[in-house]
């Protein structure tokens, strides 16, 4: 399984954007999707957990995790953000279901986007 992610960029504070995690190789119905973000001299941190169609886990209202299964594709919609959102986004997959999503658990991992909020 591999997973490639695109949609980060520079958006305003309040503003929006939608991150898409591609993946090949294997169908991610067989799999937890974490959302994960890292700032700069932080720790990374969970966002989202979904699998089954249900989100397991997010870490705030303003974050959307979904799974299109025929694109076989995860995403993550970002909606009023501020500056404390700056971050590298990751996506990462973890086989199983339920709320399994671990930064020491998950079996593969996104490259990566940035993500970067400011005026």
């Amino acid at each position: 399984l591999q997973l490639e992610e695109s949609g980060g960029g520079l958006v305003q504070p309040g503003g929006s954007l939608g991150l898409a995690c591609t993946a090949s190789g294997v169908s991610l119905d067989y799999y937890a999707i974490g959302w994960f973000r890292q700032a700069p001299g932080r720790g990374r941190e969970l966002v989202s957990c979904f699998s089954d169609g249900n989100t397991h886990y997010s870490l705030n209202s303003r974050f959307t995790a979904s799974v299109h299964k025929a694109w076989n594709t995860a995403y993550l919609q970002l909606n009023s953000l501020n500056p404390e959102d700056t971050s590298i986004y990751y996506c990462a997959a973890r086989a199983g279901s339920g709320n399994i999503c671990r930064e020491g658990g998950m079996d593969h991992w996104g490259q990566g986007t940035q993500v970067t909020v400011s005026s």
